[in-house]
């Protein structure tokens, strides 16, 4: 299977089934001497662990993160990192009742046309516990960016019709709802109603969003490998993720330029800066300085235990319902997933950068 790695100088390859045993990740081109632990690696996991509230799959996994190689004495040697996070309670019986059946919203179908052959216990690799390598690397990428000054911030704007008041914004209460918003009571609004839509046997979908602040200016290239650009791949690598925007994204479409462009200024420091970031935080696929904001929508879970219409793979017309441990809402736990691939973009366009001017080069292997 190809497309399977992401990134360039900082680079990950993800490996493993949802019912194997076990997912991970190999990460390659991280510097050496960085700090690094399993409880750093931990610390993301448990943010996407499954059986963390009644909003999860009740599957009961620890997802402890075991790192192999590429550490000694608590720092990265330079060489590949690979994390292992064994699986522990696979239920591969759940799903022989459909092992012939094409899931609504599910790749069963794409993924018989593609190889002729589906791992059908929980989906294989198109499984959501495949982003458990993404979160591992992640936590890597975010603790270099950390070295540098760059902040991620990344919670649940809505779920369903129901969004957060930007007004009652609150970070610090995104870590303390199963449904990780920034703003309480908007969090109980959406518990309601996904406790009324588990009762219809129905899924929520949503919109996460993301912000990345103290960006140096000049990551991403002007052409193919714009920042946003690769943030879009990355965002829409995720198995859920249906829609993606850099600031003002689609609205942009129906402002005029003279609302839209952010005018430059210089601040009480006497650096550059803009009034306005409409833009995102980037301009021409290169990062400017601001912060980066984004977007990203989350589908529903196709998973219900309502019927619903297929057909077999001997194009027979059947009836399903998907019984099982699914979650009825995907976005709490794509939070850090999310949070995990920005963190991936910028860490490989970091390094990345270190050879876009000559006199940078000529600071690293000629210093005075």
């Amino acid at each position: 299977m190809a497309g399977s790695t992401f990134g360039t100088a900082f680079s990950i390859t993800t490996w493993g089934e949802s019912h194997g045993e076990g997912v991970g990740v190999v990460i390659d081109g991280c510097p050496a001497g960085l700090p690094l632990s399993e409880d750093d690696i931990q610390a993301f996991l448990n943010r996407r662990k499954p059986g963390q509230s009644s909003y999860t799959t009740p599957r009961k996994e620890d997802d402890t993160a075991v790192i192999l190689s590429g550490i000694f004495e608590g720092k990265t040697t330079g060489t590949p990192i690979s994390v292992a996070v064994y699986n522990k309670s696979q239920r591969s019986k759940d799903y022989s009742a459909i092992k012939d059946i094409y899931r609504p919203g599910h790749a069963d179908f794409t993924f018989d046309q593609k190889y002729g052959f589906r791992d059908y216990r929980g989906g294989g690799r198109s499984s959501g516990r495949e982003t458990i390598g993404r979160v591992a690397a992640g936590a890597v990428a975010a603790k270099l960016l950390k070295q540098f000054g760059i902040e991620l911030c990344t919670y649940t704007e809505s779920i369903h019709h129901i969004r957060i008041n930007d007004a009652h914004f609150d970070a610090d209460e995104i870590m303390r709802n199963p449904v990780y918003m920034p703003d309480k009571e908007a969090a109980k609004k959406a518990a309601a109603l996904l406790e009324q839509k588990m009762g219809e046997k129905d899924s929520v979908g949503g919109v996460i969003r993301g912000i990345i602040r103290h960006v140096p200016a000049g990551l991403g290239e002007p052409v193919f490998d714009k920042l946003d650009a690769l943030l879009a791949q990355a965002m829409f690598s995720v198995g859920a993720v249906k829609g993606f925007e850099i600031g003002d994204g689609f609205n942009a479409a129906f402002a005029f330029g003279s609302e839209n462009n952010d005018a430059f200024t210089t601040d009480a420091s006497g650096n550059i800066a803009k009034l306005t970031n409409h833009a995102g935080g980037i301009l021409g696929g290169m990062s400017d300085g601001s912060d980066i904001t984004y977007r990203v929508a989350v589908k529903p879970t196709p998973s219900i235990a309502r019927p619903q219409s297929t057909v077999s793979t001997n194009k027979t017309p059947v009836t399903v319902e998907i019984h099982g441990r699914h979650d009825p809402i995907i976005v709490p736990r794509a939070v850090v997933v999310i949070e995990s691939m920005a963190a991936l973009t910028l860490a490989d366009l970091l390094l990345r950068n270190t050879g876009a001017r000559l006199d940078t080069l000529k600071k690293f292997y000629l210093p005075s």
